[in-house]
Formats: C-alpha cells, sequence, structure tokens
C-alpha cells in the first residue's frame, strides 16, 4: 500500500490534547507519523488538505442499522454509505431487531458485516433481555465473549427495577456498562409528544417529560446498590441531566449521551403534525434544549450519538401520533454538532471529543484517536462550508430527517478506513 501524505491540515485529537497545523503520514492501513514540519517520504500519495480540519473517524454510540428484519428501511450496506459521508468510521448498532441480538453468532454476524463494507466497523450492542422483552436475562456471558460491546434493549426502557437490578449486577462481572432508554414505560406508553401547551393545542397524546428523570433517578438507585457501569441514552432534559450531574459527582460510574435534535431542535419543530420531527424521546421545550447544550460544555454529557433512526416514508406518512418515531441522523451527526461552536457554546475540540474519544472510551474500543501506530481512520473537514439539508438527497437510504430544511456549517471532505479513502 502507497503511502498518503495528508498536509496542510488542522490537527485535532482531542484523546491527547493535539490541535497544531501539520501533516499525517498514513502507511499500511496505520498512523505513522503526524505534526508539524512532518516530510514527504519517497513514492507518498500527496493530499493537500487546504486547511481543513483532520480529526479522527467519528464514533457513533448508538444506531439502527435495519440488519436483521428491517431491511425495507436500511441495510448494513446503505448505512455505510450515508456513515462514509458524515465522517462516521465506527458505529454501534442497537440489538432491538427482528431478531433481536441475543444470540452469540448474531454478533459476530454484524461485526462480520461491517468489515465487508471496507468503511465501516460495526460495534454491535447485545440485548440485556432476551428479545429486548425485558423478561428474562439474555446470556450476557457468551454475548460479551462474542463481541459485544455493552447491553441494552434499545429503544425499549428496562422497565423492571428488579431485572435491571440483575442486569447491572451480572454486566459488572463482565466489565461490560449498561445503556438504558430512560423512559418510564407506564407514563411514555402511547404518547406523542411532550406534554403542555403544543400538545394540547394539536390534540396528540402527551409524554410528561418527568418519565425521562423518573427512570434516571430509579436506576441511579439501583446502580448504587449493584455497582457496576450505567449510561443513559439520549438524555433530553435539564431534570434528568442534574440527576445525572450529582451522581457523577457522588462517584457512581454513571454517563450519559445526547443526540443533535435534542440540543438544536425543541418541539416547535412539530410544527403542524411534521411527522419527521417525531423522535423518542419527543422534541422537548425549549428550557430543556438549553439545558442540554449547557451540558454539553460542562462535562456532563459524555458523548454525542446521531441515534439514527431509519424510517420508511410509509412509517411516516401517517397521522402524527401513529406515525413511528424516529430520525436519520448519520450525514448530519457532525455539522449539527458543530453548529453548537459556531454559536459559541462549544469549543471545537469538545465537540470532536464528543464524537471521537468520548464515545470510543464508554464503548471500550480502540478507535477515535489520531496515536501513531492507531488505524487510520480519518475524517476530514471544512467546519465553515455552507449546505442545506434537503430530505430525499442525503447519502444512503434513510431519508427521514428532522433537520430538513436546515442551513448548516461544517461538510466532511474526506473519509479513510484503515488507510483507504471511502468518501470524498
Amino acid at each position: 500500500m502507497t503511502d498518503v501524505v495528508i498536509e496542510n491540515v488542522r490537527l485535532i485529537d482531542p484523546a491527547s490534547g493535539l490541535d497544531q497545523p501539520g501533516a499525517l503520514l498514513v502507511r499500511d492501513g496505520r498512523i505513522a507519523d503526524l505534526g508539524s514540519g512532518l516530510g514527504r517520504p519517497d513514492g507518498a500519495a500527496v493530499i493537500d488538505g487546504d486547511g481543513a480540519v483532520l480529526c479522527p473517524g467519528l464514533v457513533d454510540m448508538r444506531a439502527e442499522v435495519g440488519e436483521p428484519g428491517g431491511e425495507y428501511r436500511e441495510t448494513i450496506a446503505s448505512a455505510a454509505v450515508a456513515a462514509a459521508a458524515g465522517g462516521i468510521t465506527s458505529l454501534a448498532a442497537l440489538p432491538d431487531t427482528r431478531p433481536a441480538i441475543d444470540d452469540p453468532a448474531l454478533v459476530r454476524h454484524l461485526r462480520a458485516r461491517g468489515e465487508e463494507t471496507g468503511s465501516l466497523s460495526i460495534l454491535p450492542y447485545a440485548a440485556a433481555t432476551k428479545g429486548c422483552k425485558g423478561e428474562e436475562l439474555a446470556e450476557l456471558g457468551l454475548l460479551r465473549e462474542a463481541g459485544a460491546v455493552a447491553f441494552t434493549d434499545g429503544a425499549r426502557a428496562i422497565g423492571s427495577a428488579r431485572m435491571m437490578r440483575l442486569i447491572l449486577s451480572y454486566a459488572k462481572g463482565f466489565g461490560a456498562r449498561v445503556v438504558q432508554h430512560p423512559e418510564e414505560p407506564s407514563l411514555a406508553e402511547g404518547g406523542a409528544a411532550t406534554s403542555g401547551e403544543l400538545a394540547t393545542r394539536l390534540g396528540l397524546p402527551a409524554i410528561h417529560p418527568a418519565a425521562e428523570a423518573i427512570m434516571v433517578a430509579r436506576d441511579i438507585r439501583l446502580l448504587r446498590m449493584t455497582g457496576g457501569m450505567l449510561h443513559f441514552a439520549h438524555v433530553s432534559t435539564g431534570e434528568a441531566l442534574d440527576l445525572i450531574r450529582a451522581a457523577k459527582a457522588s462517584g457512581l460510574d454513571v454517563t450519559c449521551d445526547t443526540a443533535p435534535p435534542y440540543f438544536d431542535l425543541n418541539e416547535t419543530a412539530i410544527g403542524n403534525f411534521r411527522t419527521y420531527a417525531k423522535l423518542s424521546p419527543p422534541l422537548r421545550i425549549e428550557a430543556d434544549r438549553l439545558a442540554v447544550a449547557a451540558a454539553l460544555a460542562d462535562g456532563t454529557i459524555d458523548a454525542v450519538a446521531s441515534d439514527h433512526q431509519p424510517r420508511d416514508a410509509d412509517d411516516k406518512r401517517l397521522p402524527f401520533a401513529q406515525a413511528a418515531p424516529g430520525g436519520a441522523g448519520l450525514a448530519t451527526l457532525l455539522a449539527v454538532t458543530l453548529a453548537q461552536v459556531h454559536g459559541g457554546g462549544l469549543a471545537l475540540s469538545r465537540a470532536i471529543g464528543l464524537l471521537t474519544c468520548g464515545p470510543a472510551r464508554l464503548l471500550g474500543v480502540g478507535a477515535g484517536t489520531l496515536a501513531k501506530g492507531a488505524p487510520a481512520d480519518l475524517c476530514l473537514f471544512d467546519p465553515d462550508a455552507a449546505w442545506q439539508v434537503e430530505a430525499g438527497a442525503l447519502p444512503g437510504r434513510a431519508q427521514n430527517t428532522p433537520f430538513d430544511g436546515r442551513a448548516l456549517e461544517g461538510r466532511v471532505i474526506g473519509t479513510w478506513k484503515a488507510g483507504r479513502k471511502v468518501f470524498g
């Protein structure tokens, strides 16, 4: 494989604190050297970065990929296309598929399917309970041995306190994190929007935002009982974030992520029954959006995930209350996060850390860094390039973006997986 030098770039590696102009050398699929004053080896291919930012390939810690059982919505191959266009080189796939990822063979299958794309590492979550039904503990040890990065029931909350206690206890023994969808099921059942004036005016069945905080409070108490590692996904309310912040301060191993809709949009995005903006959890009031944005900056939130949920057009062409929740998020993950940088609320290095070394650390994988010897999973982007999101024109199959029509700054120029260019 020919050596490749990517020069005239701003190197940002939050894992090491690196932020400087320079160049990076790729040799045999790995990062051989980087920094300022880097020479060009004889015969190397040279790429002029034209002052753009070169950072680790993004690590998306929460996404649906459609396989198995939902290929009509998306396949791993089509998700890989969208991921490469978004600078994502590693992706943690949720297990609440058909069938659920509760068998070690399925964990190994997902990893292999990722390798087949040549552009995307699939990091499989395994089901915490059999079939993600919340009734019977899955074979956590065998699933972990097969390569599961953590345990979760995906978009389904683990509603039983007894079951959650068992999962936390057993997962601790395998050194694995438990990921919870923080929404008390009985309070959320049948809801379509956040309770309040807007839901009332539109006549929509509502979910009280306290459903999130109640589940977070319960699970933090269970974590105190059992120890282990607990992670809350797509946190969307200030009340839940306050609980997580306090739990962290008390020394518990509790972490959380959020997704771009929860710091870039509020409930008004549903407009007059705009189903592309129907998400789970639902979009919140402006005060909660501001609380999520503040928690990105102060360190309470450990990662930003795409929360990519591909939906077929027929899933969304229904009355709002009946439409499937979920939004496509792979191609827009970086740019929407950068909107916080352009708005002055977040430092660029912090934003990139939330998308690279932050999730990599939580998942326990050797990605998200520009360290010498690491795989050359790279993302080159122009932070100031303007573009507009257009549903129907996004890379990949899924087009159900809640950001349709949103003007953004920040565009991926090139993506490399193990030294091979896969986008741009």
